[in-house]
């Protein structure tokens, strides 16, 4: 490895150790200090199977709408043109000006995306879930539930478009190129993770610097994918924006927290067709 790329290294380092250590400080004091949330439930406690049409709409209509979600592919569309696509990775693999060789960048893409999945499952831990040890467990468990599923569907569209598209990688490895199965994980768990650290009470800046870390990390292990030769940047794109669009709809929808207010139209089913109707949340 060269000094450019122990350098890269160690800061991408500093970045996810700083992130873990705040959470691994928070983690003991919340599980032993238990509480509940604002609105006197935790965190987990109110997850449901059943959360309703008008949730599901909201939820869906939120993450359609973000630009997580629609920026992230427009930009992959973009890169359509003039060959950009396979021009900034040939570049990217060539020069791998972050991680410094493509076998680096192959294995911080891995080291990057095991520190987000800790990293969710440090912020879930770290949610309080109720007062009573067994309630916080069961709460837990049906949060975690939430964020199982959410990964779940990720994964199996991940797969099923790798199925379909078979789009060869860069380094003409295999077929499994688009989408990139490491942006599309790493962006399910940044999600599920920025969705809990409101409820951490957090002070501002840890709060800020929490958030900017868990989009660096994602970051991270999206570029190092395209050094590394195994995806093209179109491919990181897609894949973040499929693991935002389900996380965030699936942990919004399902986890059973306040939803947001304001008017909103879902559709449901019926026997004569489809039914249009008008929700107002509060």
């Amino acid at each position: 490895m060269d000094l450019n790329s122990c350098k890269s290294g160690n800061l991408a380092g500093r970045v996810a150790h700083m992130f873990l250590f705040i959470m691994f400080t928070l983690v003991p004091g919340m599980i032993t200090g238990c509480g509940t949330l604002p609105n006197g439930q935790g965190w987990g406690q109110n997850a449901t199977l059943n959360p309703g049409w008008a949730r599901i709409g909201r939820a869906t209509i939120d993450a359609a709408s973000s630009p997580e979600t629609w920026g992230t592919i427009a930009a992959a569309l973009v890169l359509q043109i003039d060959d950009m696509d396979e021009r900034i990775s040939d570049w990217a693999s060539e020069n791998t000006p972050i991680f410094g060789s493509q076998n680096d960048a192959d294995r911080w893409s891995n080291y990057l995306l095991d520190t987000s999945t800790a990293a969710y499952l440090l912020t879930a831990l770290a949610t309080p879930s109720g007062e009573d040890s067994l309630e916080w467990s069961v709460s837990k468990l049906k949060g975690l539930a939430v964020g199982a599923t959410a990964r779940g569907l990720t994964k199996g569209t991940t797969g099923l478009l790798k199925d379909q598209t078979k789009r060869i990688r860069p380094d003409k490895s295999n077929n499994r190129s688009f989408p990139s199965g490491h942006a599309s994980s790493s962006g399910s768990f940044t999600t599920l993770g920025q969705r809990n650290i409101p409820y951490l009470s957090l002070p501002p800046a840890y709060e800020n610097f929490s958030n900017i870390a868990l989009y660096g990390i994602a970051a991270g292990t999206a570029w190092a994918r395209v050094e590394a030769k195994q995806h093209y940047p179109s491919d990181v794109l897609v894949g973040y924006a499929i693991g935002y669009f389900f996380s965030a709809v699936i942990n919004d929808a399902f986890l059973g927290l306040n939803s947001k207010v304001g008017p909103f139209f879902a559709v449901e089913p019926s026997r004569n067709g489809m039914i249009v109707n008008l929700y107002w949340a509060y």
